[in-house]
């Protein structure tokens, strides 16, 4: 029985990307396995996926406990942070490129919490570890330890593209963009959580007043699991809900993850200069007391 074909994509550099250089292709990582310029990272939603098997020299990268703080809903400080990168092999001049399950949603994620540090030499694989998959390219059932790494990692600077509870308050009151990238049913307060998820605790369900629901997965072909073009993207953020390239603009969804991935083809693919993600989300909004919730 012969394999169904495998979809074709535009070459990156040609889909009309502000920043066409932050993507590489399944192509471009598979001419790289050898390269040691260049670490490949795995961030799955599922922290087990990576040990049935990965990219060949990936090493694993666990959103739960490599990045947050054991103690405080927060992220781990500059010393953990360069442990971290350095265990992994990560030298000043290393290309980091990040791939995982659920069209890269948790890569885009690990992606922002880098960014906080002021990581500049940050990729993402197009397509993720879906398309690797698909196009029958190897994986591997272990990775040994790469040699430490030197990295240095500079303070967190969270201001510039993280906003807290009371930047989205203020944000709300001057009538600000807002993008809430969780389903309808949960943007109508309908759910708290997504379809087979727990409910991470929210008690009151809803959405922030004045914020345009745009799911975070629009900006992926569900069949290639590459990110759509330029010209598409501006449809679904500009044409449609009239968001603006030189407006200031916040994302959020449950607790911050989603969100991250509309964070980054806001800020990456489209250009947007002013985009922050408010990690607290709906888990810290739904609970707080007297904060304003709107429902259709």
């Amino acid at each position: 029985m012969s394999q169904p074909a495998i979809p074709a994509v535009t070459p990156i550099e040609s889909r009309g990307y502000a920043n066409p250089s932050v993507l590489v292709s399944t192509e471009w990582v598979a001419a790289h396995l050898g390269d040691p310029n260049v670490r490949l990272m795995e961030s799955n939603e599922d922290v087990l996926l990576y040990r049935t098997g990965h990219i060949p020299s990936a090493v694993a990268l666990d959103w739960v406990e490599d990045l947050n703080d054991a103690i405080l809903r927060d992220y781990i400080g500059r010393e953990a942070m360069q442990r971290l990168l350095r265990a992994r092999g990560v030298n000043g001049d290393t290309t980091i490129v990040l791939y995982g399950d659920k069209n890269n949603w948790w890569a885009t994620y690990a992606f922002w919490v880098l960014r906080l540090f002021g990581l500049e030499r940050l990729c993402i694989m197009d397509g993720g570890r879906a398309r690797w998959i698909d196009e029958g390219r190897p994986l591997a059932p272990d990775t040994p330890p790469p040699a430490a790494g030197d990295i240095m990692v500079g303070d967190r600077r969270d201001p510039s593209i993280r906003a807290f509870r009371e930047d989205v308050l203020a944000h709300v009151r001057a009538k600000g963009l807002l993008v809430d990238v969780r389903s309808p049913e949960e943007y109508r307060g309908e759910r708290m959580h997504m379809p087979d998820y727990p409910n991470e605790g929210a008690l009151r369900g809803g959405h922030i007043p004045g914020a345009k629901n745009i799911p975070w997965a629009k900006a992926i072909d569900p069949e290639s699991h590459t990110f759509r073009d330029a010209k598409d993207l501006r449809t679904l953020y500009q044409t449609e809900q009239g968001l603006s390239p030189d407006g200031e603009t916040i994302v959020y969804c449950r607790i911050g993850e989603r969100s991250s991935h509309s964070w980054f083809v806001l800020t990456y693919l489209l250009g947007y200069l002013r985009v922050r993600n408010y990690d607290g989300s709906w888990t810290e909004w739904g609970n707080t007391v007297r904060v304003p919730i709107e429902r259709p």
